[in-house]
């Protein structure tokens, strides 16, 4: 029996029409390409986001109102969704991995992975000066950085991401002060999976923590009640048993 073949030929810049005379993009912008794949990570291009900034007005008046200039760092966005973002996606999915079965019923997979690729994203958009700072943020540095989270809310609020991801970008430091969102495990896990991949990272200000001084300081935040127990135990196990760096896509 003949395997069936496909010959290959390469792609092509042009717009070509089919046989009902409808466009057909190649290798264009995402606005174009209606065969794209639905991962989170096509949102981190240049020309979507200065999209996104011309059709939301907010975007403007909050950085007007924080007087941060309007300087995309995408230089800083794509080492985040290549480190950072990854890095906390993965410790997501093997928290998820180590819970019980009857939580593990409860977190939304799709969601929670691509909160976890989108939490940061709003740090496009803060100073490179602060965010690369070596030194300890002063308390007005400290408001323009959290400001991170509702600059990403709002460049992804009009891209069709559903309201579930977007309240965990917005919401992922527990920022939820004067506002009607209540937390659920999905947001849980992923403020336990940023923290953990912060600690562990090796950064501009601080060396890398080992896993066991990471998991101390955050079993602090276990005492003091603002980390689930159950939470905690599955972060534990995934460290114990090295899954955290085997869990890419696998949650």
């Amino acid at each position: 029996m003949e395997i069936f073949r496909v010959n290959y030929t390469p792609v092509i810049d042009k717009v070509q029409q089919n046989s009902f005379n409808k466009n057909i993009y190649f290798r264009q912008n995402n606005q174009q390409d209606k065969f794209q794949l639905a991962s989170p990570v096509r949102f981190f291009d240049e020309n979507v986001i200065k999209d996104q900034i011309k059709y939301n007005p907010e975007i403007k008046n909050i950085l007007n109102a924080n007087k941060i200039p309007l300087k995309l760092n995408m230089t800083e966005l794509k080492n985040l969704m290549t480190d950072h973002c990854a890095d906390t996606q993965n410790t997501a999915c093997a928290i998820v991995s180590n819970l019980p079965a009857a939580l593990k019923q409860k977190v939304n997979i799709k969601d929670l992975k691509d909160a976890s690729m989108l939490h940061d994203f709003g740090k496009v958009l803060i100073p490179a000066e602060i965010l690369n700072k070596k030194d300890r943020l002063t308390p007005e540095e400290h408001r323009i950085m959290d400001l991170h989270s509702e600059l990403g809310y709002q460049l992804l609020k009009n891209t069709g991401v559903n309201n579930e991801v977007l309240n965990m970008v917005r919401y992922h430091h527990n920022n939820i002060q004067n506002s009607d969102f209540i937390p659920d495990i999905n947001l849980q896990i992923l403020n336990l999976a940023d923290k953990y991949s912060a600690l562990t990272e090796k950064r501009v200000y601080k060396e890398a923590y080992s896993p066991q001084k990471a998991l101390t300081i955050i079993y602090a935040d276990v005492k003091r009640g603002e980390v689930h127990p159950f939470l905690f135990n599955a972060l534990v196990k995934a460290v114990n048993n090295n899954s955290i760096s085997q869990n890419v896509n696998k949650c």
